[in-house]
């Protein structure tokens, strides 16, 4: 009898061990994962996170002699299956992914320059790999997919089902625009004049956008190309005006009208595809460039009730959508404007306003470029929301459903939700520090979301980072200010989002993004494949064993272990994902209460980061800490949590009648712990984590340019002669030494110097460049090879160096081209503009650094999207300008 009580005491024992691990972080997600808020999102770039499969890469039409041996279209989706799993094992619950549909422009990898909205580019796909297989592929791993769309705009070189210019042939080269893209001209049912392939480049480009939008043709004509007014037409507009929704923000974003039927029920069919394939749910590209009303009245109904209509194959769960809102502003109010700022897109429409679904309505409308077409319903309609919501902030609504009442949670009213959530720019723009984005994270300025617990909350991304980060360039505050922001991120209200490689501090400090004018291996859009080679067994989120190679190194990071605790700890708490908020009587540092109840659930926490705090006036009971596994009973409404280390955190969980406090949840590590920091070392890779596909043998592009050596009046320069043995990239590294080595341009080997052609580089010192020439060294440098080092030559404005040394110093380069006569032509360069006075009549030809064309005609003011060095040549006279 005796043997049989201990049988049964060991059984009940072993019951309750199995119950415990049954009730894990894992079991706790997956019972109370109802909503998009329960996600986190790890965002990749496609062509720039992993390579399975070499045979589709391909270069860019620009760029290439930067990207030699890394390919700008690179990862596809056949590399993203084969990575989610160490993404699981990160902890995220949810990808997001950069645009899928055909492209064409000369740096498109990134998939905003729509050329096709009907189909998915090849230059993603396998021949056992489509887009699809990646849908179903992450849907097996238990996770979801946001894809990113563009309803804005397209590229500048058509629509092949609303404008058709071109004929892509996909078995041609695609990195060479001459092979894959094929002329349409009228007889073969495209818009192109017959002589397009012999017209100088700017005016193919005028050619091209006079189709889409009656601007002058490629004659310095007007017409009414687009009879459809598929396009807007109207020329100028303010990123701070009411008008950027209906304005061209950039050369290779022509907008779209979307108030035209047509346009809108096209792109709502073509992106209805992928809701049909099981896409999780939309990011979508500029919303703020396009008018709510037009979000309210067509997109957002339109894409619900697809998302309805498929539902299945998302499992049931329901379809989130959120916009970039792009708000480059440090308060709640964009401009002080209400109908520019993020919050607005989250409400339905105050009034009733007029409304012509007509697919035809716009057809009798002639608007030549510049015409707003005010004559239409819609536009009407758009114009009066733009005038009515511009400046009153006072008429605005405003919510309380992200808020406890008291302690309480009360039921959200979604009656005015437009149905369109929005990426936090106002948080994102002061995620500096935990500091800066907790003081604009708060009721004053929430209450004018319908509810901030939708918003994606993130520090930086593919454009931006915070601001006095600062914002062009990665974050780089460092790993413990990381490891705050993300404690924030991931128990505070919003669905958090990290941007690839973030969980390394991968390329902190590089340029975001530049375009074609720097290698993307030294930006902020640089390939991560290499980092995450190797294998690995995934459990569950942030559960994995048997890593090997790279990618254990990578999750092994200090930033990594941190994201995955977080992870855990957030799957285990359901008021950490979607419960409301308070600060109300929670003293101490960056303190706050949660709370979220439905019919099976009640999870209420207490949460401070960076320091200790004391709750008041909380529920009595039984408070264990996700954390330390910490118990406290309270009596007397009050809660003492103790926590010290930037980036540590304490979450108080109270036992409830439907959900218990799921105890300590994972394992200490450097920033979270309980009595004492963990010691993780950092990654030591194989070297192969950054390898390029293939090493440059050709120094010289035989195509490029060659520019003799100049400078101006106000600039510091220096020139470099680099030997026939040397490599196509050569950097020059400025110091200078002060009791220890004061860098002047960056860690070891410098910066990227410019070619000018013959073997001759140029670098110019930035503009703010501090302290005196004469006391620098200038060590040159290529891979392996570099000139005498320590402590290397003796640095002086202008000179000409080759491997013995200074040569000469290039003497300053008078106003004008050749000669200094008064009528002789002068090139001078303000505002993004090149101006040329005294050309008599001579051919002027603009091009890049790099050998693009850019302008060949006979104009004398030709405007340039990019800061940097061109060549002009005026008749035979050659000469190069900085545009600054």
């Amino acid at each position: 009898m005796l043997f049989r009580r201990c049988l049964c005491i060991i059984f009940l024992t072993l019951a309750s061990i199995s119950s415990l691990f049954a009730s894990s972080y894992g079991t706790i997600f997956s019972e109370t994962r109802t909503d998009f808020r329960d996600e986190s999102i790890y965002f990749v770039m496609t062509t720039r996170f992993y390579d399975g499969d070499a045979s589709n890469n391909t270069q860019c039409w620009d760029g290439q002699s930067y990207n030699v041996g890394d390919p700008a279209w690179r990862g596809d989706f056949k590399g993203l299956i084969e990575k989610l799993d160490y993404i699981k094992a990160m902890g995220f619950t949810a990808v997001w992914i950069t645009p899928i549909v055909e492209n064409a422009s000369g740096y498109d990898y990134h998939g905003y320059h729509a050329s096709n909205f009907s189909k998915v580019d090849h230059r993603y796909e396998s021949d056992d790999v489509a887009f699809e297989d990646l849908v179903n592929a992450v849907h097996s791993k238990g996770m979801k997919i946001i894809l990113d769309i563009v309803i804005n705009h397209t590229g500048n070189f058509g629509e092949s089902n609303l404008c058709p210019l071109f004929k892509r042939d996909w078995d041609a080269d695609q990195s060479n625009i001459d092979d894959c893209m094929v002329p349409l001209n009228a007889s073969e049912g495209g818009l192109l004049p017959s002589n397009y392939s012999d017209l100088e480049s700017g005016k193919q480009y005028a050619a091209r956008l006079s189709k889409m939008k009656n601007t002058p043709d490629e004659n310095g004509q007007k017409q009414n190309y687009d009879s459809h007014n598929y396009w807007h037409h109207y020329a100028q507009f303010n990123w701070d005006e009411t008008n950027r929704w209906w304005g061209q923000i950039a050369g290779d974003c022509v907008d779209l009208n979307t108030e035209n039927p047509a346009v809108y029920n096209y792109l709502v069919q073509c992106y209805t595809t992928f809701i049909a394939m099981g896409v999780d749910g939309f990011r979508i590209d500029t919303g703020g460039h396009i008018p709510r009303l037009s979000f309210n009245k067509a997109f957002i109904p339109a894409f619900k009730a697809a998302a309805e209509q498929y539902k299945a194959k998302r499992g049931g769960f329901p379809f989130y959508m959120y916009a970039e809102v792009c708000a480059r502003y440090s308060s709640i109010w964009y401009r002080e404007h209400p109908n520019l700022s993020p919050l607005y897109y989250t409400w339905k429409e105050s009034q009733e306003y007029d409304w012509d679904d007509n697919p035809e309505s716009w057809n009798t409308i002639v608007a030549l470029e510049g015409d707003k077409c005010d004559t239409h319903t819609n536009h009407k309609s758009v114009q009066a929301t733009a005038t009515a919501d511009l400046d009153n902030k006072e008429a605005q609504p405003i919510s309380n459903n992200a808020f406890l009442n008291g302690n309480d949670y009360h039921t959200p009213d979604y009656s005015k939700a437009s149905g369109l959530n929005v990426i936090d720019f106002t948080v994102h723009h002061n995620f500096v520090d935990i500091s800066s984005a907790w003081n604009v994270a708060n009721k004053d300025n929430d209450k004018y979301y319908n509810d901030a617990t939708w918003n994606v909350v993130y520090v930086d991304s593919h454009d931006y980072a915070p601001n006095g980060a600062p914002e062009d360039k990665r974050y780089s505050k460092g790993t413990t200010a990381w490891a705050e922001n993300l404690c924030l991120m991931y128990t505070f209200r919003g669905i958090p989002c990290v941007y690839y490689g973030s969980e390394i501090e991968f390329k902190a400090g590089s340029t975001i993004d530049k375009g074609p004018n720097i290698p993307l291996k030294e930006s902020g859009r640089a390939y991560y494949g290499g980092y995450i080679k190797g294998s690995i067994n995934v459990n569950d989120f942030a559960d994995y064993s048997n890593a090997s190679g790279n990618i254990a190194q990578t999750l092994n990071h200090p930033l990594a272990k941190h994201i995955q605790r977080l992870s855990q700890i957030r799957m285990a708490v359901p008021a950490l994902r979607k419960g409301q908020y308070s600060k109300d009587n929670c003293s101490g540092s960056y303190a706050f209460k949660r709370r979220y109840v439905d019919i099976n659930t009640d999870s209420y926490a207490l949460v401070c980061i960076s320091g200790g705090a004391t709750f008041s006036n909380i529920p009595n009971g039984t408070y264990i800490d996700a954390v330390t596994g910490d118990t406290k009973v309270v009596s007397n409404n009050s809660l003492t949590a103790s926590c010290s280390g930037s980036g540590n955190l304490r979450v108080y969980v109270l036992n409830t009648n439907k959900t218990n406090a799921p105890g300590k949840v994972g394992v200490d590590g450097k920033f979270i712990y309980g009595s004492s920091s963990v010691n993780i070392p950092m990654p030591t890779w194989d070297g192969s984590e950054e390898e390029l596909i293939e090493e440059p043998e050709n120094p010289e592009d035989p195509d490029e340019p060659t520019v003799d050596p100049t400078r101006h009046e106000g600039e510091q320069i220096v020139f470099f002669e680099k030997p026939n043995s040397w490599g196509s990239q050569v950097n020059a590294y400025v110091y200078y030494k002060n009791g220890s080595t004061v860098q002047i341009n960056g860690a070891w080997p410098g910066n990227k110097m410019t070619s000018l052609g013959n073997n001759v580089y140029s670098y110019l010192f930035p503009e703010g460049t501090i302290g005196n020439p004469s006391d620098w060294y200038i060590i040159f440098n290529s891979g392996s090879q570099q000139t005498k080092g320590d402590p290397g030559f003796i640095c002086k404005n202008g000179a000409y160096y080759t491997v013995d040394g200074e040569d000469h110093i290039v003497p300053l380069s008078p106003v004008g081209i050749n000669s200094v006569s008064e009528n002789s032509p002068k090139v001078y360069a303000t505002n993004r503009n090149i101006y040329i006075e005294n050309a008599d009549d001579e051919n002027i030809m603009i091009a890049t650094i790099d050998g693009r064309i850019l302008y060949s005609g006979k104009q004398t003011i030709i405007p340039v999207s990019n800061s940097g060095i061109y060549i002009v040549k005026i008749g035979e006279a050659t000469t190069k300008v900085l545009i600054k």
